[in-house]
């Protein structure tokens, strides 16, 4: 691998780093198809074929404004609650809906033991009607019962033509079938005369999802999806105004995002917690807003934003005394890939939600699996998750030693035949093919390929980028401590000069990366090649200055595990060294080998 090739090789692995960190920030939005899948509510008092004005074909009416607004609260002497060792759900008579719910295993804040309340800031509650006059949240429902595991909502609509019964229940401990994150629904529509009465089409609320910090990663909110042929996810910045990257990928705000079924399943999240609305029968179109969670901010802070989302659906006519049922599971709760692939539970594309991509998706799920494995090594320690980051990388590096030995030594004997190379430049220097044909020649002599530093490096970075990917979401790893970081999902700031942080790991991956270089054998022989190349490790350390400590963490253990490893390559013998070719063996001054005095054969004159 000649200069040239090493700098488009450094300049490709910086691009594609950059590129799978800000592809989605500058994406395009997909356009927008009209909503046509939910119609206008049906007001009350109206006929049974059908309210005045209602027809199966209207579109519902789309959102307006910038944005959405925030619910107005309820009092919480209103609401009552379902409660197992992983939840509170909190239910309010609103929409008979579920206002928010606490997961327990989550604090909201470090060193606080108050848990973290999904859905606590929201446009709608959670499975509430959003677009069903007489249903939604301005609509008061009737609390018919109340158990430990089950609570049960109860209204009339049109005119007490239609009775509407939402039941709700969650599991009290988990088991192989049900998640204790997840809350069952099931609403009943039931014609209590006897005419056939149509209902319009409608949504259920997926709730709010908001941004956890003010870091790059607090912008990780998304709204996903799935039609049973693929899954889809898009950011909140795709309703926001952007300039795109050098113009690229510039446009307007909007004020929704429409989405056309079939709707597996929904989901919003944020950079660690989701809901995801598993319907009995797939949706037939999903709606997407911002929403402004904190009216007293600009409107272009990002951070004020949050997405709410809906998912919509049609139910059929009611027949004379009968009814209709909507059925559906709602998962609130971590961005824990064990439990998410949990095929007895969940779907199986539902841990796409952790949004590690469908290729480079395949290592992290192997990388998130081997770390767990590592973790339960350490139960109970307070700097377990750190450990499993630590030995999950260096099992990673082990695994890989023959590769990068491969890398090394072909490196290396390309550095030492760069005087020759370049001899066969100067004497061939008009005529290419000679130069083509005596190089060719050369790499065959000395046991050089000229793509073999190449490959074995491009073997390890799909694994590269998987645990980039994959240390970005993983919900564990939210608040745990490791050495002086207190929380790995964030950067190891420990303090502040002149307003700027100071982080630890990020220098001391650069500081490796710095000392790798030095020691790893390059075949350029260029000056300017050589500076660009150690400039390289500040850009890179700069760049992932703030990343979270996890990830800088694994970027420094495999640095020092590097240059370990380069320390003994670097005094390995290479029988196909040029460098090293054995010399014909030599004994001491007027002495053969081994001591034996030498021979003279020279004959007589």
């Amino acid at each position: 691998m000649d200069k040239k090739n090493l700098t488009i090789g450094v300049l490709l692995i910086g691009a594609a780093i950059g590129w799978l960190v800000y592809s989605q920030r500058f994406a395009p939005p997909a356009p927008v198809p009209a909503p046509a899948v939910a119609t206008a509510a049906a007001p009350a008092g109206q006929p049974a074929a059908g309210p005045a004005g209602y027809s199966a074909a209207a579109p519902i009416a789309t959102p307006t404004g910038a944005f959405a607004a925030l619910a107005p609260a309820v009092a919480p002497g209103a609401l009552v609650s379902l409660e197992n060792e992983y939840i509170v759900a909190h239910f309010t008579p609103a929409g008979g809906a579920v206002q928010d719910v606490a997961l327990k295993k989550y604090s909201k804040e470090l060193g606080h033991p108050e848990p973290y309340v999904f859905n606590a800031l929201h446009a709608d509650p959670l499975l509430a009607f959003t677009d069903f006059a007489g249903l939604d949240q301005h609509t008061a429902y009737t609390l018919v019962s109340h158990s430990a595991t089950e609570v049960v909502y109860r209204t009339t609509l049109f005119e007490g033509r239609v009775e509407v019964t939402r039941r709700y229940s969650i599991v009290a401990t988990p088991d192989g079938l049900h998640d204790p994150y997840q809350i069952r629904h099931e609403t009943t529509f039931r014609n209590l005369r006897g005419d056939t009465v149509p209902l319009p089409r409608f949504a259920l609320s997926l709730g709010t999802a908001e941004p956890l910090n003010d870091s790059v990663y607090g912008q990780a909110v998304t709204v996903g999806y799935a039609t049973g042929q693929d899954t889809n996810f898009f950011q909140r910045n795709k309703l926001e105004s952007s300039s795109g990257f050098l113009g690229f990928g510039a446009h307007d705000s909007t004020p929704f995002v429409a989405n056309s079924g079939p709707i597996v399943w929904a989901s919003v999240s944020n950079q660690f917690f989701a809901t995801i609305l598993t319907p009995a029968q797939p949706g037939a179109g999903l709606l997407t807003r911002r929403v402004k969670l904190f009216p007293a901010r600009p409107d272009d802070d990002h951070q004020a934003f949050g997405l709410a989302s809906s998912a919509q659906f049609e139910v059929a006519p009611l027949a004379p005394h009968g009814e209709s049922k909507l059925v559906s599971d709602l998962y609130v709760g971590p961005k824990e890939y064990k439990r998410l692939s949990n095929s007895d539970v969940f779907k199986a594309d539902q841990d796409a939600i952790m949004q590690w991509g469908k290729y480079i998706g395949f290592f992290s799920k192997i990388l998130v699996r081997t770390m767990a494995g590592v973790h339960s090594w350490f139960p109970g320690a307070a700097w377990a998750w750190g450990w499993a980051i630590v030995l999950t990388t260096l099992i990673l590096k082990i695994v890989f030693v023959p590769f990068t030995i491969a890398a090394s030594r072909s490196a290396r004997r390309m550095q030492k035949i760069q005087p020759e190379l370049q001899a066969v430049r100067e004497k061939f220097k008009d005529n290419p093919q000679k130069v083509q044909a005596a190089t060719l020649e050369l790499f065959k002599k000395h046991k050089v390929n000229p793509v073999g530093g190449c490959i074995p490096i491009l073997i390890t970075l799909p694994f590269f980028f998987g645990f980039f990917q994959m240390l970005r979401g993983v919900a564990e790893l939210r608040f745990q401590p490791f050495l002086w970081a207190t929380d790995l999902a964030q950067a190891d700031t420990v303090g502040h000069v002149f307003g700027l942080p100071i982080n630890i790991l990020p220098v001391l991956m650069g500081a490796t990366m710095v000392i790798q270089m030095h020691l790893t054998p390059t075949p350029s022989v260029d000056n300017a090649q050589v500076k660009m190349m150690k400039f390289m490790p500040y850009v890179f350390a700069l760049f992932c200055y703030n990343f979270s400590c996890a990830l800088a963490l694994y970027s420094t253990v495999n640095g020092i595990f590097t240059i370990g490893q380069q320390l003994v390559i670097n005094r390995m013998r290479d029988d196909g060294d040029p460098a090293t070719a054995a010399p014909a063996t030599k004994g001491p001054a007027g002495k053969g080998p081994g001591g034996r005095p030498l021979k003279n054969v020279t004959p007589k004159k």
